[in-house]
């Protein structure tokens, strides 16, 4: 049993957290009979749960003749869309259906270790065919998300390769801006398989690479008797050890996919989005993905984009072409005015043409046969959204953060680091300590040729710089850190407790690329 399987199964044995004024409250096996549908689930005390959420294997059809089986929450995918409001009391219930213990993560809010869903922070497993009640107070508004935050490592048919992912929408007090009506999409791919290699597009990003980030990768190669090959793939290079010429370590395992949907369904199959023109649609937009960063472009029309990962933005702006990391999500209006069928898409041809798109219909032009026209080129530049100045808070720390990669030297899978060290699944020792009200700034410098979306549990943080620019007011939870790059983010620990911090990429973090940081 890896060590893998072993913190999977032996994490039940974790004690379990008693009565809490927020955090979970009841815990045990399941004997009696399931929900009749959801949100109908009531305690022995007889307060009714606002929402049921069940985890168990079922299928889903995702195009014509094409099921797949999966693990989903309540039997379908996306999981149900989950509205609360802002601070008030909510109650949830979580069956698993399964035979595996499960960890149940709300990603983006700001909640206790004890349900924030991440076994890395000592969250207790939901036990397999067992159940927990979670009662929270839903915080910060906007727009999160729910999903599995187990680590499945070479198993490709669990964690976030499976179909548990949902939406969580956060009722604001106030109204993003002026728009008709919402539609929320969620991007996911599925039937993942293993390859060697592999490139993601890396140049839609706005900033250039360092060069002596480029140097630290090489240099790294060197030291283990072999170099890296170049940057965007191609064949390995020579290099040598111990005088002798010798060839480079072979790229190690990514994770590619045959299926790619919108909403669980393949471009044209399932509903189109029909809109009438001159509305204002509010657009929330989910990367679901377990690995891959995902492009959307509608043509012709813009994207205003309001808010970044639930939070708004200070600059509203208006551009063709959205780029949403893993985890991220994009709040956008686009404003119906241009009438016809449309392909609202990936702008990569082959993930478009296996199913990454939805149809856009206007009132009066069904059956139409959707078009897809190809936008320009589009740099992604955090900064257009925020405040030009810079001008934040100064930090009470800076931590200093190098991330790196062994190519294939975890039995064929890259090793990710964080300033030289693994993430260790047997003991999940802290790497960082905080102390409680200090502002801390980190200084995240990536040595590898990927991108990574890195992701802070249980806080937002403010980007104070990016791809060479400084800036503020963007406040996220997860942020793309582009390959040779580095990027300052900033946050406040003001929520105490063990913190994940990772990158979302399931095939990174399960190798390595992890870090805990604790309060002292």
């Amino acid at each position: 049993m890896d060590r893998r399987k072993f913190i999977k199964w032996g994490g039940i044995a974790i004690p379990i957290a008693g009565v809490l004024s927020v955090g979970v409250i009841e815990l045990f096996d399941k004997k009696k009979p399931k929900a009749e549908t959801p949100s109908t689930s009531v305690s022995p005390k007889g307060e009714k749960a606002d929402y049921t959420i069940r985890i168990a294997t079922g299928l889903i059809e995702v195009g014509p003749q094409h099921i797949i089986s999966t693990t989903t929450y309540n039997g379908q995918f996306p999981g149900p869309l989950l509205r609360f409001k802002e601070g008030r009391r909510t109650i949830v219930d979580i069956y698993n259906d399964t035979d595996v213990p499960e960890q149940f993560h709300w990603h983006g809010q700001f909640l206790s270790t004890a349900i924030d869903g991440a076994v890395e922070e000592k969250t207790p497993y939901i036990p397999a065919r067992g159940m927990r009640r979670e009662v929270f107070e839903p915080k910060p508004s906007g727009f999160r998300f729910y999903h599995t935050h187990l680590a499945p490592g070479a198993n490709l048919n669990a964690g976030q390769y499976t179909g548990e992912v949902g939406p969580v929408y956060i009722e604001p007090k106030n109204k993003l801006d002026d728009y008709d009506r919402e539609e929320f999409i969620v991007l996911k791919e599925f039937d993942p398989y293993f390859m060697r290699g592999g490139d993601m597009a890396k140049d839609f990003l706005s900033g250039e690479a360092i060069e002596e980030l480029k140097a630290m990768e090489e240099n790294a190669g060197k030291k283990h008797g072999t170099i890296p090959g170049p940057v965007c793939g191609g064949a390995p290079q020579p290099g040598k050890k111990d005088g002798k010429e010798v060839g480079a370590m072979p790229k190690g395992y990514e994770v590619g996919y045959k299926i790619f949907t919108i909403n669980g369904n393949q471009l044209g199959h399932g509903a189109p989005v029909s809109v009438k023109k001159g509305e204002r649609i509010l657009f929330h937009i989910l990367n679901g993905s377990a690995t891959e960063i995902r492009s959307l472009a509608l043509p012709g029309h813009t994207f205003k984009v309001v808010a970044l990962d639930g939070n708004p933005v200070p600059n509203a702006a208006e551009i063709p072409v959205l780029w949403i990391g893993t985890a991220e999500r994009i709040s956008a209006i686009v404003e119906m005015n241009g009438p016809g069928a449309w392909i609202m898409g990936d702008l990569d041809d082959d993930d478009r043409g296996n199913g990454m798109g939805i149809v856009v219909e206007y009132e009066g032009h069904k059956g139409d046969k959707p078009q897809w026209l190809t936008p320009k080129p589009f740099k992604w530049d955090y900064c257009l959204f925020g405040k030009p100045n810079g001008n934040v808070q100064k930090p009470d720390e800076i931590i200093e953060m190098l991330f790196a990669k062994q190519n294939g030297a975890d039995k064929g899978f890259n090793r990710w680091t964080i300033n030289g060290k693994a993430f260790d699944m047997m003991d999940m020792a802290p790497m960082f300590h905080l102390k409680e009200g200090k502002r801390y700034r980190l200084h995240m410098r990536n040595a590898s040729d990927d991108i990574h979306p890195m992701h802070l549990h249980r806080h937002s943080f403010e980007i104070t710089k990016i791809g060479g620019k400084a800036t503020s007011g963007i406040i996220k939870d997860v942020v793309m850190l582009g390959g040779f790059q580095e990027a300052d983010i900033d946050f406040t620990a003001n929520n105490p407790g063990l913190t994940l911090f990772h990158c979302h990429m399931q095939i990174h973090m399960d190798f390595g690329f992890m870090a805990v940081f604790d309060y002292v």
